[in-house]
């Protein structure tokens, strides 16, 4: 006997959509606009800081049915004089110095217009995605570019890799439909399959870049039932 997919209509989605950005503390109400298209939702409108952004695609990433989330919202920083490109620059460096766990001695921050370029080198892939949150939270960032390259500091067993992330998924998620392989320089791994949830998918991305030896993810996992 098939399985029954139940497939959620978009007027239900965009609902949900908006209730939970309304939910959301970090947020302000009507802010943003939400439209869905086969499961597909598309967000607009205008915040006064990536963080702010980012908060918004997260929660609409929570909602049952959600495949797939177009992010088109703008950032528009407040009309009254904040922080210079100089003042970033200084707030950034700090905020990565400050983390523990990121060699902020290895990275560079270059800021034009409120833009954030990160560059430098660290040995783990979840020191490059900590590194981008650190900065992500800042006042008066419009966006940023990720340019930290992964370099491990020996060489990566691509099989014994493989195998890892695939016991580290079953082990804290139980994700029996995702596979895991390593493409042929060895470091770089490749998710397919399906999962339940944006918030499982960004789950699994998670666990990879936590391997030892991972440079690259690539992520093709579907979002379904």
């Amino acid at each position: 006997m098939s399985a029954v997919v139940v497939v959620r209509d978009d007027e239900r989605i965009q609902r949900d959509v908006l209730a939970e950005l309304a939910w959301d503390p970090q947020l302000q109400p009507n802010e943003i606009g939400v439209a869905v298209d086969r499961g597909v939702v598309t967000l607009s409108g205008y915040v006064d800081g990536v963080a702010r952004g980012w908060a918004a695609v997260r929660s609409a990433r929570r909602v049952r049915g959600v495949r797939a989330v177009a992010d088109t919202i703008e950032v528009r920083l407040p009309g009254t004089p904040g922080r210079t490109d100089a003042d970033l620059a200084l707030a950034a460096s700090r905020a990565l110095e400050w983390d523990s766990f990121v060699p902020a001695e290895r990275l560079d921050v270059t800021v034009a217009n409120g833009w954030l370029m990160l560059r430098g080198e660290v040995e783990f892939g979840w020191q490059r995605r900590a590194a981008e949150g650190e900065v992500r939270r800042l006042d008066g960032v419009r966006g940023i570019t990720n340019l930290i390259e992964v370099r491990p500091s020996t060489p990566t067993d691509g099989e014994r890799l493989r195998q890892d992330v695939q016991r580290a998924l079953a082990r804290t998620l139980g994700a029996e439909r995702v596979t895991v392989d390593v493409d042929v320089d060895g470091e770089t791994l490749v998710l397919s399959g399906v999962v339940r949830s944006w918030w499982e998918r960004d789950q699994v991305e998670r666990v990879a870049w936590s391997a030892p030896g991972v440079r690259v993810v690539h992520d093709q996992l579907l979002v379904g039932g």
